[in-house]
């Protein structure tokens, strides 16, 4: 069965919530459907039978698939190098993405993250599908 790509989008950016915690994914090869559960909202749309299966995979948050901090670190040094330190530094405190977006303004870098961003995602996940023998139509 066949997974729309949007869809499978839409599951990465839910099991992503609260960095991964407190929600799941589920993909279903054979049905095609997708599955959320949510500690947070309340939401359990999981079957019981569907832990269990092998046609089932769990879909992994962006920080398992090196869309986090990593790649920001992979951006700055391909676009701006000189800055890799001073990016460093914001990462190395709280609060981190919001003071980065000012970093990306002030650098007039913004747009450029926003399409590198988008092209690392959409290639993980890509190559995520692949290694799980997702099926993918876009």
């Amino acid at each position: 069965m066949k997974f729309r790509f949007m869809d499978v989008e839409a599951a990465l950016e839910y099991a992503s919530m609260d960095g991964g915690c407190g929600t799941t994914v589920l993909l279903d090869k054979a049905s095609g459907e997708i599955y959320y559960q949510s500690d947070f909202a309340g939401i359990d749309e999981i079957p019981e039978e569907a832990w269990d299966s092998d046609d089932v995979v769990r879909m992994p948050p962006k920080k398992e698939l090196d869309l986090g901090s990593r790649l920001v670190f992979r951006f700055v040094s391909d676009t701006f190098p000189d800055g890799y330190d001073e990016v460093r530094g914001i990462f190395s405190r709280r609060g981190a993405y919001a003071r980065y977006k000012d970093w990306l303004i002030n650098h007039n870098l913004l747009e450029k993250w926003y399409d590198y961003s988008n092209a690392a995602e959409a290639e993980a996940l890509r190559e995520w599908c692949a290694d799980e023998g997702i099926e993918l139509s876009d």
